[in-house]
């Protein structure tokens, strides 16, 4: 598949500087494009390889000048560059159909154009969406739904009862519905408290590979429409993430905490139970959220600060040691002066 450049402009809402009928035929990295493919310089620091790159063309920010090469000036050169990876990478969906060695409940009610693999297992009453792709070893739970156009890689876990949205992903390893954390002390004995509730996906979600969205107690767990969540996260029970919010991975979230929309969760962040963060929040790597965090700031550190207080204790930190021992230096001359004037009274 080819693509004249000014038509690349117009999907992207760019504008082209030098030839805008070159056909590009792909896409690459500056450093490894040949002719026939687009490549882009979202960082500032890249220009110099302008002139080094084989590329075709170039998605540039608008402030870059002309080159030899043509240019295509977006606002957002990452996303443009995304936008058409996409044009050149995607592939028309072709229907699999079932396979044979696929177990499927003849209660089950199943759409148009599947793609269901070998091993895979779909439970009693399960709704099976149009144009869903099912990868090998994937269970699907009775009474679970899963909508249109969703795509479930291989050895992904659905327990019963779990509603997975339209275009939903999950790769490979994710566990949707397993049971909540939940126990009692008798003693010195651990009783379980039994999770009966269930969880609800919303359409456009991603969830990475061997991460877990824990069933609630009571109720539902719910990830909201358009959320992103990296490998390896733990979302426990009665969770609410809110739209578009992106967690990264290793992040972890206690029970019934609500994640607001468009939040951001940079790596390895945990969150205790019963938190509340607001809209528009970002939490630094490593951060641990013991306390609600109101919506429109970032934060930072553990237990958690606002993100410009937490730079001042950090640029603090390294000077500790030599302000304890001025410290103790002022002590030090302090009792000297007190033992002079105590001395002087007394000859008074």
């Amino acid at each position: 598949m080819k693509r004249r450049l000014k038509e690349l402009a117009e999907l992207v809402g760019g504008t082209v500087v030098g030839d805008g009928e070159v056909e590009i035929s792909g896409v690459a990295a500056i450093e490894d494009a040949r002719v026939g493919e687009i490549t882009f310089v979202a960082n500032p620091k890249h220009l110099k390889m302008l002139a080094k790159t084989h590329a075709t063309a170039v998605i540039v920010s608008p402030g870059v000048p002309q080159t030899d090469k043509p240019l295509l000036r977006v606002t957002n050169p990452d996303l443009a560059f995304a936008k058409i990876l996409t044009i050149f990478s995607q592939k028309p969906y072709q229907a699999k159909g079932i396979d044979p060695n696929a177990w499927i409940s003849t209660t089950a009610q199943l759409g148009q154009g599947l793609s269901i693999y070998p091993f895979v297992y779909i439970g009693d009453r399960c709704r099976i969406g149009d144009r869903v792709t099912l990868y090998p070893g994937v269970y699907v739970g009775e009474d679970s739904s899963i909508g249109e156009e969703s795509v479930l890689y291989p050895n992904v876990s659905i327990y019963p009862r779990t509603v997975i949205g339209k275009r939903v992903f999950l790769h490979g390893g994710v566990v949707v519905g397993s049971d909540g954390f939940g126990y009692v002390k008798e003693g010195r004995k651990n009783v379980k408290k039994l999770q009966v509730g269930t969880v609800e996906i919303e359409d456009d979600v991603e969830i990475g590979a061997n991460t877990t969205i824990d069933r609630a107690a009571l109720g539902k767990t719910i990830i909201r429409r358009g959320v992103k969540i990296d490998n390896l996260v733990q979302v426990a029970h009665n969770v609410v993430i809110g739209e578009d919010s992106i967690l990264c991975g290793q992040v972890g979230i206690s029970g019934s905490s609500k994640i607001g929309s468009n939040v951001i969760l940079v790596g390895q962040v945990g969150v205790v139970d019963h938190i509340e963060i607001g809209d528009n929040v970002t939490v630094g790597a490593q951060s641990g959220v013991m306390n609600d965090l109101p919506a429109n700031q970032a934060y930072t550190g553990s237990p958690t600060l606002p993100h410009r207080d937490f730079l001042h204790m950090a640029a603090i930190l390294p000077k500790l040691p030599e302000m304890r021992k001025t410290l103790i230096q002022i002590e030090k001359r302090l009792k000297r002066i007190e033992e002079t004037i105590s001395s002087e009274r007394k000859r008074e």
